[in-house]
């Protein structure tokens, strides 16, 4: 997620102005984002896909509406009880999940939209992202697969061969 980071240049390390303190997070905090990072999908930047902030999904993975809260008031996070939406895709895109491609079919030509759910990365929370990984949550990917089922687009993935 380097390439894709505002506070990082991928030839130059961190821009100027924009160093990281990682110590700023103690052992705690660390542990709640390292969580937190288990539920972000790329496209583009990364998304925390934090749907249903009460959901078991996320919930026993230690995510719930204190814990973001507690994000928010670190700077590590944005949460809107409304939810966020991103507009304007055509009738196709793609988003990663753990080097996964996920393409999704609207069912409209253009003018369509992908809710993100209740959490946005803050450009440290981005910057973090590209530093704290968490293993991909196949149960969440398949949670994930099914919600945009259900809201009528065609979602497809490519397999890795075993």
């Amino acid at each position: 997620m380097v390439e894709n980071n505002p506070l990082i240049d991928p030839g130059r390390g961190i821009l100027p102005g924009n160093e990281i303190n990682i110590c700023a997070l103690d052992e705690k905090d660390t542990a709640l984002f390292t969580s937190l990072r288990q539920f972000v999908w790329v496209q583009g930047e990364p998304l925390p896909l934090i749907y249903e902030i009460e959901n078991e999904i996320y919930t026993k993975h230690g995510i719930n509406l204190p814990v973001l809260k507690h994000l928010e008031a670190i700077g590590l996070i944005s949460l809107e009880s409304a939810g966020y939406v991103k507009r304007k895709f055509g009738q196709h895109t793609r988003l990663f999940y753990y080097g996964r491609s996920t393409k999704i079919r609207f069912s409209q030509a253009a003018d369509n939209q992908l809710d993100l759910g209740h959490v946005l990365l803050t450009d440290w929370g981005k910057a973090l992202a590209a530093i704290y990984n968490a293993k991909p949550n196949q149960e969440f990917y398949e949670y994930v697969i099914e919600k945009w089922f259900r809201q009528g687009m065609v979602v497809s993935s490519i397999l890795a061969r075993s």
